[in-house]
């Protein structure tokens, strides 16, 4: 901003005779003008400032007002604080930095009526409470409805403008945004205000997020020097919206030591502690970082840890290294390094099916490398030693929205073409699994039926009451008992157990069982010998638990009891928990397996299995 005209002194002697008059209006407002100058997205904006006395655009009865010429006429004599000043300026820039009065060389020009005034001010002022700027004067609200300038205008032009709402400018009760014509000089292009605002905003915001990031000191503002594989990420989170998502909430650590004690010859990733390692020893490009990089977020936010399910680690690493490297090949995000493992007759294939043609190899096995070295996975099943998780509320719900969003961005700026197989593999994750709770509480509808009740005049309804002449039948459950309307639960209550995992599966039992209306479920404890606990009501099951830790666990026992007990109905549905280190099982009726997330049966289960998160 530039002075363009401002109140003189009037030239006679100030206290003792030895200066001019001292003005308090004039540094009042000198002091604000640098405290809104001190703000660089507003200072962006090329803007000058009146001070005449006599100005025909000076409000007369506020601070400020703008004219689409770039000029913010503000009052000569007006007394204000300076952080009162600082807001007015910052509130009329702003009008010029979002096109409320934008520069044009067009005459006449048609005046806003009074409800674009009020809704743009509402916008400005809404705005300067999450980018505050000096101190509003007092006589204006705290907060103000939501909407754009064009939706609130309407709204008010309908309904009317709130008194608190209409005067909330800086030139009281006349209008601070004045539609003026651009003359040109010398051929001179129109300004446009909004662009130039636009680009002091980012240049502000881009400073901050150095100075928070450590990339540029806070005092001296120097750009501290940036390491490659900080460039490459960098470079995803402004440049490339697929994984810039992804990239944001990623943290490279670059420690040789840690390389060298973990064994990781270039890279690795720890989805659940954010974290990617990289060996700051080896030399690469920025391009071939970027691919390393990459390689190591489609690993995380595509969750090849936890899909491998029950395959070995080591070769389902291998297999998505070979679907992740030939995706990035045909991106063209950087250049892949030598060594990598890369197929080009296994385009097309998921990890999945890579990992059914090399399983069968155990010569290739050897032969074979990932980012982190021979014979190791480069996907970390846990965090390192010196990290902690991270404080994410679900994993899953980060990395799947991450890559979501990216993926909407990337589409919506056509900012290149995508590989068949991971559009697919993303659109599968924009539509999660089912919740194991959902999963189990479907079984129990389908095997564990609530019995239906029916209608007896042998039990008046409620209404009865109200209509004491006309006979209603009530609702009740028949007297006689159903044999499928309960179930059996073995438990493995060994030492393995986890507790978590305990709270968990019977909390939802109870709840399931209570909604269908279960009296009571048959419960077999089973650590190194079976117990039975007899039929229980679902809401005791919980307290009766006691983890024995007597050894190794045997469920069979505990599936033999309940298949020769007399009491209990043979075409009952039983519901085993576990943690997978159990026996080889054989049953011989309608069963499920509740097991922990990641852990797997030593057999192949003929039953659903619901993994508990």
């Amino acid at each position: 901003m530039t002075p363009a005209a401002g109140r003189r002194g009037n030239g006679k002697g100030g206290k003792g005779g030895t200066g001019g008059t001292s003005d308090p209006a004039t540094e009042a407002f000198a002091a604000g003008l640098a405290m809104a100058k001190r703000n660089p997205a507003f200072a962006g904006v090329e803007a000058s400032v009146c001070r005449r006395t006599g100005c025909d655009l000076t409000p007369a009865g506020g601070l400020a007002a703008v004219t689409s010429n770039g000029t913010l006429h503000l009052h000569p004599a007006k007394r204000a604080d300076p952080a009162e000043w600082a807001w007015a300026l910052a509130h009329c820039l702003l009008h010029l930095g979002f096109g409320h009065v934008p520069a044009s060389a067009d005459d006449p020009r048609e005046q806003p009526d009074r409800f674009d005034l009020a809704a743009r001010c509402v916008v400005v002022n809404r705005f300067l409470l999450t980018h505050p700027t000096g101190r509003p004067p007092t006589d204006l609200p705290d907060s103000y409805p939501g909407g754009d300038e064009k939706q609130l205008a309407a709204r008010w032009r309908r309904d009317g403008i709130p008194a608190a709402y209409e005067h909330c400018g800086t030139a009281g009760t006349h209008p601070d945004q004045v539609l003026t014509t651009w003359r040109t000089w010398n051929n001179s292009a129109v300004p446009d205000w909004e662009t130039a605002f636009a680009h002091a905003l980012t240049r502000s915001v881009s400073a901050a997020m150095d100075v928070a990031g450590g990339r540029r000191d806070s005092i001296t503002g120097v750009r501290a020097p940036q390491r490659p594989w900080d460039r490459a990420l960098n470079w995803f989170v402004s440049s490339y919206p697929l994984l810039g998502g992804i990239a944001a909430g990623l943290t490279v650590v670059a420690d040789a030591e840690l390389a060298r004690s973990q064994n990781i010859a270039v890279a690795a990733v720890s989805p659940a502690a954010g974290e990617i390692y990289v060996n700051p020893l080896r030399t690469f490009t920025d391009e071939e970082w970027r691919f390393v990089l990459a390689h190591e977020m489609l690993h995380a936010a595509l969750r090849h840890g936890e899909r491998r399910g029950s395959r070995d680690s080591f070769l389902f690493n291998v297999a998505a290294d070979y679907v992740v490297n030939d995706w990035l090949v045909q991106m063209r995000v950087g250049d892949m390094p030598e060594g990598l493992l890369y197929d080009p007759e296994l385009r097309g294939l998921s990890a999945e099916e890579v990992y059914d043609r090399i399983a069968g190899d155990l010569r290739l096995r050897r032969r074979l490398a990932t980012l982190r070295g021979r014979g190791t996975g480069d996907i970390l099943d846990e965090p390192l030693p010196h990290a902690k998780a991270r404080a994410y509320t679900d994993l899953d719900e980060f990395y799947r929205r991450g890559l979501v969003q990216g993926f909407d961005l990337h589409r919506y700026g056509e900012r290149g073409l995508l590989p068949a197989g991971l559009v697919q593999e993303i659109r599968a994750l924009a539509h999660p699994p089912v919740p194991w709770d959902a999963e189990l509480a479907r079984w129990f509808d389908e095997f564990v039926p609530r019995p239906e009740p029916v209608r007896s005049y042998a039990r008046p309804a409620r209404r009865q009451a109200s209509t004491p002449d006309i006979p209603r039948a009530g609702r009740c459950f028949p007297p006689e008992e159903t044999a499928r309307c309960t179930f059996g639960v073995v438990l493995d209550t060994s030492g393995s157990m986890s507790t978590v995992l305990l709270g968990k599966a019977l909390g939802a039992i109870a709840s399931y069982a209570e909604a269908r209306d279960v009296p009571a479920a048959r419960v077999v404890f089973c650590d190194a010998a079976a117990y039975d606990a007899g039929y229980l009501p679902p809401s005791e099951i919980a307290g009766r638990v006691r983890v024995r830790g007597r050894g190794g666990t045997e469920l069979q026992p505990g599936v033999d009891l309940l298949r020769r007990a007399d009491d209990f109905p043979p075409t009952a549905p039983l519901l085993l928990i576990t943690d997978g280190w159990c026996d080889t099982l054989r049953i011989r009726r309608e069963h499920a397996f509740l097991i922990p997330q990641g852990a797997s049966l030593p057999f192949t289960p003929r039953g659903p299995v619901f993994r508990l998160n």
